[in-house]
């Protein structure tokens, strides 16, 4: 009988959310589809974005950044530049659900923003 391993081992309690923007060197379609395929073979990864022209890759799940980008960079052989790293985890959950103030005054700035 085949056993699936629980989410909780794959994904362990201790990561946190993290999104991160790196730079890597695409040059071709082939090194397009190198980056693409080492990307979806990550099961920690959740959504990622490839940029083809700014050679920006943006990653985003529960990982430790440094492990993904040294993952990437053996399995493309290609430079691996990290940009940024957002934690996204639940600690800061609190602080992206304040609600939006309007603070326009007039009537004519509501009305140029609507243009």
């Amino acid at each position: 009988m085949l056993k699936i391993p629980s989410e909780s081992f794959l994904f362990p309690l201790g990561l946190q959310y993290f999104c991160m923007v790196k730079r890597i060197n695409i040059d071709c379609n082939g090194c397009y589809r190198k980056v693409k395929r080492a990307i979806l073979d990550m099961p920690e990864l959740d959504s990622h974005l490839l940029e083809k022209q700014q050679t920006n890759v943006v990653v985003c799940g529960r990982f430790i950044p440094q492990d993904v980008a040294i993952k990437i960079k053996k399995k493309t052989n290609r430079r691996v530049e990290i940009l940024d790293i957002q934690d996204l985890s639940d600690s800061n959950e609190e602080e992206d659900q304040k609600p939006m103030t309007n603070n326009w005054t007039t009537q004519n700035q509501i009305e140029t923003c609507l243009v």
